[in-house]
């Protein structure tokens, strides 16, 4: 076999080195990919089962510091209360929801403060109405079912809501409650599942999450470039071997 000269090796050196490293970088971020993959399948069957299950009675006021997004959100709770019916609601306006299959017109949500027994203040999506805002005001003590939720995070580039406070586009309960003078509440809100009021007005509804998963498809992209970026190399390889041989 003929020994490669030493201005071949010279010529390699750099493009070797670059492949190399490159190649690192996308075989890096396919296996991340694939790790991805198995976290959104694991998520994806915790959140199926967590939405599944029974309903549980809302955590006391002494635990809530210990719930979080990652943990308790979509948790289902059972929640006795009574509305504040003086209260003034924030609606915040949804061109369709993502989560509700059966909301697929613009309209609003209807966010309303509700009394706990210990006095204490939880926010209440109530439920959807249309672009009139027509819908039934809460009457004395009630039992909800619904869902665990935590704030959206705000963005610079969409306002929370208008200039009266009226019609909201961040679904933020805290903020909602020092616009609305509805006093200190709960760090989360609950979408309510049900019941259905006489009037079907709010429309409260079951919730259902569905994730992208098409980390399998990204991996897939980043080996593709690996392998495609190792015969580039090959091929430069092969050139600079019989073609600029001095």
């Amino acid at each position: 076999m003929t020994a490669l000269q030493p201005s071949y090796a010279r010529r390699m050196l750099v493009p070797a080195l670059f492949t190399l490293a490159a190649l690192a970088v996308l075989l890096s971020l396919g296996m991340w990919q694939l790790d991805r993959k198995v976290w959104k399948e694991n998520l994806i069957a915790a959140l199926d089962r967590q939405m599944a299950a029974a309903p549980v009675d809302l955590p006391p006021a002494a635990e809530w510091a210990s719930l979080s997004r990652d943990k308790s959100e979509f948790r289902r709770v059972t929640v006795p209360l009574e509305f504040i019916r003086e209260a003034r609601p924030a609606y915040l306006y949804s061109g369709g929801s993502a989560l509700r299959d059966d909301v697929k017109q613009p309209g609003f949500f209807v966010f309303a403060p509700a009394k706990l027994p210990d006095g204490r203040v939880v926010v209440v999506n109530r439920g959807y109405v249309g672009m009139d805002r027509t819908h039934e005001n809460p009457q004395g003590p009630t039992e909800i079912t619904g869902f665990l939720r935590w704030p959206e995070s705000p963005s610079w580039f969409v306002s929370a809501h208008d200039t009266k406070g009226d019609i909201w586009f961040l679904r933020d309960p805290e903020q909602m409650a020092r616009e609305r003078g509805w006093g200190e509440v709960a760090p989360f809100y609950i979408d309510q599942e049900g019941p259905m009021p006489e009037s079907g007005a709010p429309r409260p509804g079951r919730l259902t999450v569905k994730l992208r998963n098409d980390h399998l498809g990204y991996a897939l992209t980043w080996f593709g470039l690996a392998i495609t970026l190792v015969g580039v190399f090959i091929a430069l390889a092969v050139r600079e071997r019989y073609y600029k041989a001095p």
